[in-house]
């Protein structure tokens, strides 16, 4: 980040505008659901609305207000334990999976504390100094963009919830302006692009906001490869579940089979029975009828690999993705993440930000894959090019696909 360009007056109207905007939109995600569905919390990997609403401003409050705003007064202490994620230098936290018994605070109280959160921030980039705003600037763009990453959250995390629910209810009408399943691809076979392979330039350029894990900018060696031109179809991955994909353990990974059998594993996450004709799918909007075109989702890495394995074919490597994407050259981007084979590691030369939110990347690097891309849930503008996604192999309740790699 260039800190000069945050010190006069129109581009601190400007930041304080993007912060406003960003921070309504985490409330109109919230604003169809009940009390009771922004309480409950499906199971320990998933947080509960109510929770991501009160986190992303406690994360405003205790990275940036407490530490740059002079006059800034707490909403209420208690409140760090409860809403502290993971970040042991800013004290003790109350246990991820019993986020869903805290049914105190209110609904309305953590409202109050994002306006009182979202007021001071306010006041602050108004009214800071110079020398405070240059400091606090930083940590004001990360902070949108944390809160842009629990948006998503916040749809997955629902996703799961409301489909463990027998009533099968939706979040929103089929008519709702927001996008809350993948588009389907425009059809028609999946293509290969032949790469010649070589030296790439990989990562996030010195100007523009990234996160830390998205640099240093480094070179990488590919060897020749093609990468396919669309992420993999429901239709195409029907065909592996009715070639007896969920049956063959020559296909898997030793620890993905070990999932499928203790798991029950036999499609993706949220699919009806696959031996139906045209299998019904839970999507936000409630059940819905089965699209052969659309990307298929909610695929663990290891559903992903066997998918390539039958298909003859491999999952590609972060950087063939991002030399490829860097062109122009991938077609179906930003309705599922892209699973790829690269694990969670950091780039050569690697350092964490300082302070606090030092925390919040680098000490995750390991027992991870990273996924490319965006999704339908990923908010407009919060996506490009060198973006780094990760989850544990095993993960299915985000908007997960697959796009294809192969050897030439």
């Amino acid at each position: 980040m260039d800190q000069a360009s945050h010190l006069d007056a129109s581009s601190r109207l400007g930041w304080a505008e993007r912060a406003q905007a960003v921070r309504a939109r985490s409330l109109q995600l919230a604003a169809p659901l009940s009390a009771e569905d922004q309480c409950v919390q499906s199971m320990p990997d998933a947080s509960p609305v109510k929770w991501h609403l009160a986190h992303t401003s406690w994360f405003f409050e205790a990275v940036i207000l407490r530490a740059h705003a002079a006059d800034y007064r707490e909403f209420d202490a208690r409140f760090d334990r409860l809403f502290n994620s993971y970040y042991e230098s800013l004290g003790p936290r109350h246990p991820r999976p019993q986020r869903g018994m805290l049914t105190r605070p209110s609904i309305d109280e953590v409202r109050g504390y994002r306006a009182h959160v979202d007021a001071a921030l306010a006041r602050f980039i108004e009214q800071a100094d110079d020398a405070a705003w240059s400091r606090a600037a930083p940590l004001v763009e990360l902070g949108l963009h944390h809160e842009q990453q629990h948006q998503e959250l916040i749809l997955t995390d629902l996703k799961h919830l409301l489909s463990l629910n027998p009533l099968q209810p939706a979040y929103v009408g089929s008519g709702a302006a927001m996008r809350v399943h993948p588009r389907a691809n425009a059809g028609g076979p999946l293509r290969w692009i032949d790469r010649d392979g070589g030296v790439v330039d990989i990562g996030a350029r010195s100007a523009g906001f990234a996160f830390d894990n998205e640099r240093p900018r480094h070179r990488a060696l590919l060897a020749p490869h093609a990468i396919a031109d669309r992420p993999v179809n429901c239709a195409e991955y029907l065909g592996f579940i009715r070639d007896g994909g969920y049956q063959r353990p020559e296909l898997w990974l030793s620890d993905g089979w070990a999932q499928v059998q203790a798991q029950g594993w036999r499609a993706p996450l949220y699919w009806g029975d696959p031996a139906d004709a045209e299998p019904v799918v839970f999507t936000l909007q409630g059940p819905r009828p089965f699209e052969p075109a659309e990307p298929v989702a909610h695929l663990s890495f290891y559903e992903a690999w066997a998918y390539a394995q039958w298909a003859g074919a491999r999952l590609p490597t972060e950087f063939e993705w991002e030399a490829a994407a860097s062109q122009g050259l991938l077609g179906g981007t930003g309705e599922v993440w892209e699973w790829t084979r690269s694990s969670y590691d950091p780039y050569p030369g690697f350092r964490p930000l300082q302070g606090a939110v030092g925390e919040y990347n680098g000490k995750f690097m390991v027992g991870q894959l990273v996924l490319r891309g965006a999704s339908c849930a990923t908010p407009p503008g919060h996506a490009r090019v060198s973006y780094r996604n990760f989850f544990p192999p095993a993960a299915r309740w985000q908007f997960a696909g697959i796009r294809l790699a192969r050897d030439s």
